[in-house]
């Protein structure tokens, strides 16, 4: 979105804005101390950048120069680079580390960082500020993903939120699913999809029929981890499960296996595949021609593949939702870092919360998550009519995020949203889940076809690799590295 748009819309919600507020101060403005003569001055820390600041920053504008002024709040927000950029910088500043600058008001956070601070006693429990009602306006999953801590208070307010879709090249799906008769709802489970996936290899390899084991892979997914750890509560058996505020280890064997047979056994077949570091770079290059990414990853999804640097054709491409595990309940994971307020005063703490509930109120926070490529977070606002192209950039994007946006929309109201909460270690443990699958079943792969190109019989060197036997080694590898990364029993 142009920055000329999002001001002239900010604009005329700020006029809005003044119908809903009023003039001058309200009861719980004087409850809190609230004057605006002696405004409060509030600092937000952030990892917005490019378009998403441009939005951010123009909403800081517009909010300071007519509710903040009204009501005595003037907010100056900073961009801190990156989330681990961000996140480093708001625990030193917490700790109160040397030379670190004053802690800030606000700050853009995942649950992880938002634990750490609430461990360090640094982070305002917000439900004082909410009326029940106020916050059932709100995207269930959204709120509860903010109750973090011993208290289960809200520690994390939604701004906007992200979660994953399924991008298909639709133009090589159609030449393979009328030959080989498959069709877009064999993609509807990832048992589906690895069936799929190894009738494409198959499909693929026949067409050069001069030349053996040249098939290609059919799939591909960015975050791998996603894929382990939702997968894992769809099989119910979440890898780390908390009771009473203590942490523990579940490592269901039979769960594993399933997600081991539907992840590293089809990538060691080359039926998945991931060379680049997004896959939408795989999909260029016709590596694979379908894949998983987040919904602001949708709009790198590309509308033409380029063969060997010198042949390029343009493809036509279709949103689907994620797919689910055989049998359970459709679950999707929900991303995007939320606002978490420092403790400290209530006056300060109310002052901030006015700029939480004005910049998530309806058309202003379309406009914000919309234009990145983010959902908004109340529950009437996840409407697919209330999502038009014009909110987002450039042509081509528009149309491939105003896609995945509805698509992701009716994700979430037909799936539970799930996150995982929040320990010491969960960053590392995350990162364990999803690298151990996804490195331990590229190197499997290049080991088997190492052997395959040298003249060794395909089924029988690949059946090693995916045996029994061979998940019981890898079995025993991944449970002994779980145990470290996350440090629990």
């Amino acid at each position: 979105m142009k920055i000329k748009k999002i001001i002239a819309v900010t604009s005329a919600l700020c006029i809005m804005s003044g119908v809903f507020f009023g003039c001058g101060n309200s009861d719980s403005d004087k409850e809190y101390g609230l004057d605006p003569k002696k405004p409060v001055a509030l600092t937000i820390w952030h990892y917005y950048n490019g378009v998403q600041q441009e939005n951010f920053d123009s909403a800081v504008i517009e909010f300071n120069e007519t509710i903040g002024r009204e009501q005595g709040i003037v907010v100056e927000a900073y961009s801190k680079g990156g989330i681990s950029e961000l996140s480093d910088s708001v625990i030193a500043s917490l700790k109160k580390d040397a030379g670190m600058e004053e802690a800030p008001d606000m700050f853009a956070a995942y649950s992880e960082t938002a634990y750490t601070a609430d461990k360090l006693g640094c982070v305002a429990d917000l439900s004082e500020y909410f009326s029940e009602d106020e916050l059932a306006e709100y995207v269930d999953g959204y709120i509860d993903e903010g109750r973090i801590g011993t208290d289960a208070g809200l520690k994390i307010f939604p701004t906007a939120k992200s979660t994953e879709v399924m991008m298909l090249n639709l133009t090589d799906w159609e030449k393979f699913a009328d030959t080989e008769n498959v069709s877009t709802d064999d993609l509807k489970t990832w048992e589906g999809v690895t069936e799929t996936a190894e009738k494409y290899y198959e499909y693929t390899d026949s067409l050069t029929p001069d030349i053996e084991n040249d098939g290609k892979a059919f799939f591909g997914r960015d975050s791998v981890a996603n894929y382990m750890l939702v997968g894992s509560k769809q099989l119910g058996a979440e890898f780390v499960t908390e009771k009473n505020g203590k942490f523990s280890l579940n490592i269901d064997k039979t769960a594993v296996k399933r997600l081991w047979e539907n992840y590293y056994v089809p990538y060691v077949k080359g039926y998945f595949n991931a060379q680049s570091r997004y896959r939408s770079d795989d999909a260029k290059t016709g590596q694979i021609i379908a894949l998983i990414c987040s919904t602001t990853g949708a709009a790198y999804f590309p509308d033409s593949v380029t063969i060997d640097d010198d042949y390029t054709y343009p493809i036509e491409s279709l949103v689907m939702p994620v797919p689910n595990f055989e049998g359970t309940e459709p679950y999707l994971v929900q991303q995007g870092a939320g606002m978490v307020v420092t403790k400290s005063d209530e006056k300060t703490e109310y002052a901030c919360t006015v700029f939480l509930k004005w910049f998530t109120e309806k058309e202003r926070n379309i406009s914000f998550s919309v234009g990145s490529g983010y959902m908004p977070v109340k529950k009437d606002v996840n409407d697919t009519n209330l999502i038009s192209a014009d909110k987002i950039g450039s042509e081509a994007e528009s149309q491939m995020l105003l896609s995945a946006l509805k698509v992701a929309i009716d994700e979430i109201q037909s799936y539970k949203l799930y996150t995982a909460k929040p320990f010491e270690n969960t960053s590392g443990t995350r990162d364990f889940i999803g690298d151990f699958i996804h490195e331990s079943a590229v190197n499997a792969h290049d080991e088997a076809y190492a052997r395959i190109n040298g003249g060794e019989e395909r089924d029988k060197v690949l059946d090693e690799y995916v045996s029994d036997e061979a998940f019981e080694e890898w079995y025993k590898e991944f449970s002994a590295g779980l145990h470290d990364a996350s440090g629990l029993e």
